[in-house]
């Protein structure tokens, strides 16, 4: 652990386990305090990726996410004036390695059955518990903090290697479709993740769209 990661978990409580009651509002200033002029140290932006997932046509929603959407608007918005890919140079891969890593190690997986009661809940684990799209959640809000074009930052629905729905982040780069996952630290190319991605948020308006003819996951409450 560095002297940063030694300063955020200090400050958030978290060292030695997570804990329900770290992570509250200040989680997102102390969490980017913490990457401000470390970034630089993070691994060596990859050589290349495999390209953009192929968009097939139009998808639904869960009904969790039109639930989060309506208790979180500014979080489900798309600005068109933003970006639609986010140019990959090694700042820009340092923010997002440190993000992935300091969130994946901050926050305990959950399902939402154990943590709210509920199948499928989307929200951010402000109390240090989240199942994997909560996590995802997190990791964009601190990207778009830290100055990443949101609408390139889209969740997306899979299925993982057990057959289970699961979410993840995709940011859609200049070199490609890259993936923030909760269930490993390294960011991948969308083909390295052994998923099969069925689909995502749309990058011109809330709908949603379609990355394969696979039927879509009853619920992303996997952890």
């Amino acid at each position: 652990m560095d002297h940063d990661d030694q300063a955020l978990y200090t400050r958030l409580d978290l060292k030695g386990g997570t804990k329900r009651s770290a992570l509250k509002a200040a989680f997102i200033g102390m969490a980017l305090a913490a990457l401000a002029g470390s970034a630089s140290a993070e691994s060596v932006l990859p050589a290349r990726t495999t390209g953009p997932i192929q968009v097939v046509g139009p998808a639904g929603p869960t009904l969790a996410w039109i639930k989060f959407c309506e208790s979180h608007p500014d979080e489900c918005r798309v600005d068109l004036s933003q970006p639609a890919r986010i140019s990959l140079n090694s700042q820009v891969w340092a923010i997002l390695t440190r993000v992935n890593e300091r969130v994946n190690a901050s926050i305990l997986a959950v399902t939402d059955q154990d943590h709210w009661g509920v199948l499928d809940r989307w929200d951010f684990p402000n109390d240090g518990l989240g199942d994997c799209e909560d996590i995802q959640l997190l990791k964009r809000k601190l990207l778009v903090e830290a100055g990443l074009s949101h609408r390139a930052m889209r969740m997306a629905a899979v299925i993982d290697e057990q057959g289970q729905g699961h979410a993840v982040l995709m940011v859609l780069t200049d070199r490609g479709d890259i993936i923030l996952d909760n269930k490993r630290n390294p960011i991948l190319p969308w083909r390295q993740t052994g998923y099969v991605f069925v689909k995502r948020e749309g990058t011109n308006s809330r709908a949603w769209v379609a990355l394969g003819d696979q039927p879509p996951p009853f619920s992303t409450a996997n952890r």
